[in-house]
């Protein structure tokens, strides 16, 4: 609109004169002021031209420090338990340095000095820079951990006091246990023995005058004891020396004599005693010598039996028989393996005449015969089986042992109540579930072998039975054959011992016994190889009983000898 005035306006605007209000009362307070004027209330506006919204009440935030505080709580908290890995953040050169130098010194072996790079000394510097660090702490117990097994090693060697001196760094370090215990009270128990040494020489003194050089009391023994406990007692030393010479003297004297068992005793007393004894050379030669000549009149006899055996020449009067000729090969050999395959043959055979006697109805001459066998084979299955066909006879005709030139009606089948019939199947099953045990020989009563036999004793020609009683000694020979390719050789030596008493005289045997030795003689070198020189002793001795003249039996006895 203009400011100009329209002509033609009916109604022309009233002025209003402008005014000043009351002036009288400008002191006043606002509300109280009246100006005359009409009250109007103007909102502002936004500057984007939206409506201000009215002004918010301000609210009390009282919570909001106790809230901070507890944060700052937390944190600082946070930070003190977390110190050490928070301090492993951190480049610390000098501790890693000390400790690393530290964890070198274990692996090196170097536990403890005076020089400052043991590494009991370095861990301990380790911990004196940081006293809560987890690594310095774990290395120093690895360090009394190794103390205390070189402080067992040292007694086992009988060094005593560098025993007694790591002993107590490992309870320094460790704070002391149960296997720092027991190593000081074998610490203390073998001072206590060292006291008992001069004990110990006397007995020994007085077992050498006496002349007794063997056995767990004798003069060897006892010095040797004291050497142990005492590595430097010369008196024992020089006791050792004077029972190594007593042995080689009366070697010597039994291969004077003829006396070859004799002096090989003595010779292997006198290497377990002092295997490098000067005079074991010369002795070893004589006895390879006597050996040679001792294996020329054995292998003579041993020849004689077999052609003795072989002509049917078994047993009987004079000392052409097969049985004579074997008996006098043992009295040369007591162990060896040929004499004795020939004993049990000449039971073989014995057995073998003793059935065809029976077959003849001479019950007498089979009873002679079995009885000669059972006294060099009294195991023997076919034995078992023969006697009790034998027994059988004389419970149906007892005429026949008594008379045996009488004609006699021929065996008859036993006649059996169901209770025996019942009894004898329940003992054949239970033979038969022993046997597939390997529960040949063993145990008494329980074993296939005896009840088999148990079931011959009811009827001595049921043919479940005799069969199973002959079969054994192939159950055995399969048995052994399992033990041996799983290893398990003390079972192989039972197979075997079964099998030699089952069926004498199998040529088979020397085979297998071969096979066992080796294997004996494989496992006494690993042994020895780790050091357990027990073990290796014990196979050895498996070894030697089967196979007294194996080379590395002779071999592995040397070495086992100077490891000592």
């Amino acid at each position: 609109m203009s400011g100009r005035r329209d002509q033609h306006d009916g109604h022309p605007p009233i002025r209003t004169e402008p005014t000043l209000g009351d002036l009288d009362r400008l002191d006043a307070p606002k509300s109280a002021r009246g100006d005359g004027l009409p009250q109007v209330s103007v909102e502002p506006r936004h500057p984007r031209g939206r409506l201000a919204e009215p002004p918010r009440r301000k609210r009390r935030r009282g919570w909001l420090m106790p809230l901070l505080l507890l944060l700052v709580i937390a944190l600082v908290a946070g930070l003190w338990f977390g110190q050490n890995r928070l301090r492993g953040m951190l480049p610390r050169t000098d501790f890693n340095t000390v400790l690393t130098q530290a964890q070198q010194a274990l692996q090196d072996g170097r536990l403890d000095g005076q020089d400052g790079t043991s590494a009991r000394e370095l861990f301990q510097a380790a911990t004196a820079l940081e006293p809560d660090n987890d690594r310095a702490r774990d290395g120093l117990r690895q360090v009394g951990k190794a103390e205390l097994a070189q402080a067992d090693a040292a007694l086992q060697a009988g060094q005593l006091s560098q025993a007694a001196q790591q002993a107590a760094l490992a309870r320094e370090l460790l704070g002391g246990g149960s296997d720092i215990d027991r190593l000081d009270q074998a610490i203390g128990s073998a001072r206590a023995a060292q006291v008992q040494t001069v004990d110990l020489v006397d007995q020994a003194q007085r077992a050498l005058v006496a002349g007794k050089l063997d056995g767990a009391d004798g003069a060897g023994a006892l010095y040797r004891q004291v050497v142990r406990a005492d590595p430097g007692n010369a008196v024992a030393a020089h006791g050792l020396d004077q029972v190594g010479n007593a042995l080689a003297v009366q070697a010597r004297h039994a291969f004077d004599a003829n006396d070859s068992a004799t002096a090989d005793a003595r010779i292997e007393q006198l290497a377990a005693l002092q295997p490098n004894n000067g005079a074991l050379p010369a002795l070893r030669a004589l006895q390879a010598q006597m050996h040679q000549q001792d294996n020329g009149a054995l292998d003579a006899v041993l020849k004689q039996g077999q052609d003795a055996l072989r002509s049917g020449h078994i047993e009987g009067q004079g000392d052409d028989t097969a049985l004579a000729y074997f008996q006098s090969a043992l009295k040369l050999d007591p162990d060896n393996a040929q004499a004795r395959a020939g004993l049990g043959k000449v039971a073989q055979a014995m057995t073998v005449q003793a059935n065809a006697a029976l077959d003849a109805d001479d019950a007498a001459q089979a009873a002679r015969l079995l009885d000669q066998a059972a006294e060099l084979a009294p195991k023997s299955a076919d034995l078992a089986a023969a006697r009790a066909r034998l027994d059988s006879v004389k419970k149906q005709r007892p005429e026949a042992v008594a008379a045996p030139d009488d004609a006699v009606a021929p065996n008859a089948p036993a006649t059996l109540s169901p209770q025996q019939s019942a009894a004898l199947a329940q003992l054949v099953q239970r033979a038969q579930a022993a046997t597939k045990s390997g529960n040949i020989m063993m145990p008494p009563g329980d074993s296939a072998y005896d009840l088999y036999r148990s079931a011959l004793a009811i009827d001595g020609n049921n043919p479940e039975a005799v069969h199973g009683l002959q079969a054994l000694p192939g159950q055995v020979e399969r048995q052994f054959n399992q033990a041996l390719a799983a290893g398990r050789l003390d079972q192989a030596d039972d197979m075997l011992a079964n099998l030699a008493e089952l069926a004498p005289g199998d040529a088979a045997q020397g085979a297998l016994g071969d096979r066992l030795a080796t294997a004996w003689l494989d496992q006494a070198e690993q042994q020895l190889a780790r050091g357990d020189r027990v073990g290796a002793s014990q196979s050895l001795d498996h070894a030697r009983k089967l196979a007294p003249n194996h080379p590395r039996v002779q071999d592995l006895s040397a070495r086992l000898q100077a490891s000592q």
